[in-house]
């Protein structure tokens, strides 16, 4: 804004979309202000301004905004205590008399917009509460928007089709707060309303709802389901070892989500770290996969026909979602830039306590995956119809990478030979790459246990499909012959 427009806004007597403040630290009053903004109770289709640093009059206070207070009051916007996350910006100007601190929030397309489960809303010069009237012309006016698909009524959906005892018992007395629900004498049907689950025009649920508490999402929403597959190599080419879709609702998904990867993908094995001391080394860390399969989940497109994908490969993790970067974000501002393509979903999932702030995730899960012992994860945003993440396998990374980009080199004779008698005599061609890390691990003995969590197989799997067919071919051998079946038995080239 120019010097003429903020010194406009100053002395404005537009009290009903303009508040000015001396207070610094008066957090509640500020999200407060934002939040009623946000709802823009008298249509006015006007953005609000708080400006922090001016006295009721309009005259300045002597107000030096440093980087601490711009960083907290711009950090409004994705601490995840305003849902639907607010439309704002923040900057700063520095005046004579003092700097301003100006928050211009736009009207919410995804109205009623709470604060901590209330819904403010500004009555001329004031703050107050809305009344259960008031948020009804809230929701009216969301429905009449319908911005987003999860907005959208899901025509042929029922209230029957979605569990209406985890809506009322679990959500709501986290959505609102339980001064407001205490007076609310609503139907269940106008409370999901006001949440954006529940289209009261038609009479049916929303998209949102019926993915986060649907009782068949894929019913309605083909594509509403999460499939894993695990394959036993480098490719897709390689044998399938696992594989489980996932089809509840978001609700329930998650809980279901979060135990498989602590005791289905996560793998912990001691690594030495000195001659004397060891630690425990997990493949992945078991937040970050987390992150990625809830983000995947909030930000994918769901009325492609694709599944979300949650690939685990020998030394990594594919995970892809059909929908490509949404809105405001671009290649070029990724991630500092980002918009939500499912905003009633992203909201619903802060409620429910899935996510913590809004616009983390990508930093979060690299300092993870890099604190764990692994490469960063790679952001694939050149797709237009689908975003990928990968994420690479700590264990293989800093345990057999290095010699195994060495050992054809140490032994450049050798390793050919030992392929050329493996295959395709005992192997296919696809096989190649897996074969090469045995070979490359078999430098020093190992049990079938250790192969088998360096390629995240079955011990049965490595045994069978590899280990016995190199022992026919005198490859391998067994460092304890006469007890085949030892349990302390490994195996060692030749």
């Amino acid at each position: 804004m120019t010097k003429e427009e903020i010194y406009e806004l100053l002395h404005s007597t537009e009290t009903s979309r303009i508040e000015r403040t001396i207070s610094t630290g008066d957090m509640d009053k500020f999200q407060e202000a934002i939040c009623a903004f946000s709802n823009d109770m008298s249509n006015s289709r006007q953005n609000g301004y708080l400006i922090i640093g001016a006295k009721d009059n309009g005259d300045l206070s002597g107000l030096k905004v440093d980087d601490n207070l711009f960083k907290k009051i711009s950090g409004i916007r994705s601490d995840g205590n305003i849902l639907p996350i607010p439309m704002m910006t923040c900057e700063r100007y520095e005046l004579e008399g003092g700097d301003i601190l100006v928050v211009e929030v736009q009207p919410s397309f995804s109205t009623p917009v709470r604060y901590r489960g209330r819904t403010f809303i500004r009555i001329g010069p004031r703050r107050d509460i809305a009344s259960i009237d008031e948020e009804r012309i809230l929701t009216e006016k969301r429905m009449s928007n319908m911005a987003t698909f999860d907005a959208s009524p899901c025509y042929a959906a029922t209230i029957d089709d979605v569990y209406i005892d985890i809506i009322k018992n679990e959500y709501i007395p986290k959505a609102v707060s339980a001064e407001e629900l205490e007076n609310d004498t609503r139907s269940i049907e106008q409370q999901m309303a006001a949440l954006g689950l529940y289209d009261m025009v038609h009479n049916c649920p929303t998209n949102a709802c019926i993915v986060l508490f649907g009782k068949n999402p894929k019913q309605f929403l083909y594509g509403a389901y999460l499939q894993y597959v695990r394959f036993n190599g480098f490719d897709k080419s390689a044998e399938i070892d696992d594989d489980k879709p996932f089809y509840d609702c978001l609700a329930k998904m998650m809980s279901k989500l979060e135990s498989f990867i602590d005791f289905g993908v996560i793998k912990t094995r001691p690594i030495a770290v000195s001659t004397l001391r060891e630690k425990n080394q997990s493949n992945y860390p078991a937040d970050a996969l987390r992150e990625l399969i809830l983000n995947a989940c909030m930000h994918r497109d769901y009325q492609a026909h694709m599944p979300t994908r949650f690939y685990q490969f020998a030394d990594r993790i594919e995970i892809m979602n059909p929908g490509g970067l949404y809105g405001k974000a671009r290649p070029e501002n990724f991630p500092e830039v980002n918009d939500y393509r499912n905003p009633i979903i992203a909201q619903a999932l802060k409620i429910m306590g899935y996510v913590n702030m809004f616009n983390r995730g990508v930093s979060r899960v690299k300092n993870m995956m890099v604190e764990n012992g692994s490469k960063e994860p790679l952001f694939n945003v050149d797709k237009i119809t689908a975003f990928e993440v990968i994420s690479y396998s700590a264990i293989k990374h800093t345990d057999l990478q290095g010699f195994y980009e060495d050992f054809p080199k140490l032994f450049p004779k050798l390793f050919p030979k030992l392929l050329d008698k493996l295959i395709p005599s005992y192997f296919q061609e696809k096989d190649k790459t897996v074969i090469e890390v045995i070979l490359t691990a078999l430098v020093e003995p190992k049990s079938a246990k250790e192969i088998a969590e360096m390629i995240s197989c079955s011990t049965r799997t490595i045994k069978d499909k590899y280990l016995d067919k190199m022992l026919q071919a005198e490859v391998i051998s067994m460092t304890i012959p006469d007890k085949p079946t030892s349990r302390n038995q490994k195996y060692k080239l030749v």
